[in-house]
C-alpha cells in the first residue's frame, strides 16, 4: 500500500539545502547529477555505457565539463560527448532555479524512501530521461550510503572527552520476511570537549533491550567515546546495564519529562494537578540541597493521600534527581531529553514520508544523512555549554546525593 505523503519533498529538501552543511550538499547535488546526466546521455545512445547492444544508435567519446552554480556552492558538471551529435542536459544548465527545483524533487524522493526504481522512473521521465536502470539507481544509493557509513564508524575521540550523553530510541517500521515489523534506531548525542553538541552514533535493532543497548554503548566506546559522566534518557529496558558496563562512573538521569508520564500512570486522574505541581515544585528549587529537601517533602504529603503515587515517586529518587551532583548551570539541559526534541521531529518528519521502509539500511541512509545534516550545524553554531560549567562537571569534588542531604523540614509548597 502506498503512503500518502504528508508533506511536500521539494520544499523540505530545499528548506534543508538552505540551511545544512554546504559540504555534505555539494557533494551530494555533484553525485545525482554525474549519475542523472549519464543516465540521459545513455537513453540517447539507446545502451548503457559499454553494454554491447544492438539497439545501440550512438557513443560517447569523452567529457565537457562545466560549472553548475548553486545555493551551496559550484558543482563540476561532466558532460558526455558523443561521436555522432551532441548531447547538453538543457532541463539542468538552462536555469539555475527551475534545475534546483528539479533536483529538489529528484534527490527529496529518493533520498526520504530509500531509493526506489519505479519511483525514479517517474522522476527522470519529468527531465526528458526515459529510463534509469536498476544499476545507475543502485550507484546512487551506494554513493550515499558511504557518506553516511563514514560519519556513523569516525573516531570520537579527538573530540572527547564528552560529559553527558543523551541516549533515544524511535520506532520504525521496515518489511522484513514479507511482513512488516517494528524495529528500533538507537540514536545517541553528546557534548564534546569543546562544548558543542554531537551526533555520536545510531544503530538500527530488533528490539529495545539490553542486548541491544550494549551493543550500541560497545560501539560507542570502541570508536573513542569516553568521559561521561552522565547518560540523560527515558527508561528504556537494559540500558541502566549497558552503561554500567560500558561506561564506568557514568550515573543514569531519568528524563523529568517521560517519568512525569510515568507518574500520572499510576495518579487518580482528578489529583494529575495537583502532582504535577508537586512534583514541578522539585525542579524549581535553587541548589542542590534544596531540591532534595522539596522532595523529601513532597513524598510525605502524598504518602498520606495517595501512597502509591508516594511510593513511585519515592522509588524513583537516585534517577530522577542525579542532575543535582553537577552545576546548576546545566540542569536545565542535562535533566531531561527535551533538547533533542527538535532533532526528532526533523527524523520523524522524514521518516513519516516514508512510512514502511524496505529495509534496514534504507533506514540507516535517511536517518543517518539527517543526523549528519544536524552534526554539521550544531558543529557551526554557538557552543552549547561553556567551557569553565563543563571543566567543574568532569571534577570529582561534586557531593554524592546522600552527602548533600541533611535538610531542615520546611513548610511544604507546590
Amino acid at each position: 500500500m502506498t503512503v500518502s505523503s504528508s508533506i511536500d519533498p521539494t520544499r523540505l529538501l530545499e528548506e534543508q539545502l538552505a540551511q545544512a552543511s554546504p559540504d555534505l550538499l555539494r557533494e551530494l547535488l555533484g553525485t545525482f547529477i554525474s549519475t542523472l546526466v549519464s543516465a540521459e546521455a545513455d537513453a540517447v545512445c539507446g545502451a548503457e555505457y559499454g553494454v554491447v547492444s544492438p539497439e545501440r544508435v550512438n557513443r560517447r567519446n569523452g567529457y565537457r565539463h562545466r560549472d553548475f552554480d548553486t545555493r551551496v556552492g559550484t558543482v563540476d558538471v561532466a558532460i558526455p560527448k558523443l561521436r555522432q551529435g551532441s548531447y547538453f542536459p538543457e532541463w539542468l544548465l538552462e536555469r539555475r532555479k527551475r534545475a534546483e527545483r528539479a533536483l529538489t524533487s529528484v534527490v527529496a524522493t529518493c533520498y526520504l524512501p530509500g531509493v526506489s526504481t519505479r519511483r525514479m522512473d517517474k522522476l527522470v521521465a519529468s527531465l526528458g530521461i526515459t529510463s534509469l536502470s536498476r544499476s545507475q539507481v543502485s550507484e546512487m544509493a551506494k554513493e550515499l550510503d558511504a557518506a553516511v557509513e563514514e560519519f556513523r564508524t569516525r573516531s570520537l575521540a579527538e573530540s572527547g572527552p564528552f560529559a553527558f550523553v543523551a541516549a533515544d530510541a524511535l520506532v520504525l517500521k521496515v518489511r522484513e520476511g514479507g511482513r512488516v515489523v517494528p524495529v528500533h534506531a538507537l540514536v545517541a548525542t553528546g557534548v564534546n570537549a569543546d562544548g558543542h553538541r554531537e551526533i555520536l552514533g545510531i544503530q538500527v535493532t530488533t528490539s529495545e533491550d539490553g542486548a541491544g543497548w550494549l551493543g550500541f554503548f560497545r560501539d560507542l566506546t570502541a570508536r573513542g567515546l569516553s568521559g561521561v559522566r552522565l547518560v540523560t534518557s527515558d527508561a528504556h529496558a537494559g540500558l541502566t546495564t549497558a552503561i554500567a558496563a560500558t561506561l564506568p562512573g557514568a550515573s543514569w538521569q531519568r528524563c523529568r519529562t517521560h517519568y512525569a508520564a510515568n507518574l500520572m500512570s499510576v495518579t487518580p486522574k482528578a489529583s494529575w494537578g495537583w502532582v504535577k505541581a508537586l512534583l514541578h515544585s522539585i525542579y524549581d528549587q535553587p541548589d542542590a540541597e534544596s531540591v532534595h529537601a522539596q522532595f523529601d517533602r513532597v513524598v510525605d504529603a502524598l504518602a498520606e493521600k495517595l501512597p502509591k503515587v508516594a511510593d513511585h515517586l519515592d522509588h524513583a529518587r537516585a534517577d530522577i534527581l542525579a542532575f543535582t551532583s553537577f552545576p546548576k548551570e546545566v540542569w536545565r539541559q542535562i535533566w531531561s531529553n527535551n533538547p533533542n526534541e527538535r532533532l526528532n521531529r526533523e527524523i520523524r518528519r522524514r521518516t513519516d514520508v516514508v512510512g514502511i521502509f524496505p529495509d534496514r539500511g534504507s533506514i540507516i541512509r535517511l536517518v543517518g544523512a539527517v543526523l549528519a545534516e544536524q552534526h554539521d550545524e550544531w558543529a557551526e553554531g554557538r557552543r552549547y555549554l561553556g567551557l569553565d560549567v563543563l571543566a567543574r562537571s568532569h571534577a570529582d569534588n561534586n557531593p554524592t546525593t546522600e552527602e548533600a542531604i541533611e535538610p531542615t523540614l520546611q513548610a511544604l509548597t507546590a
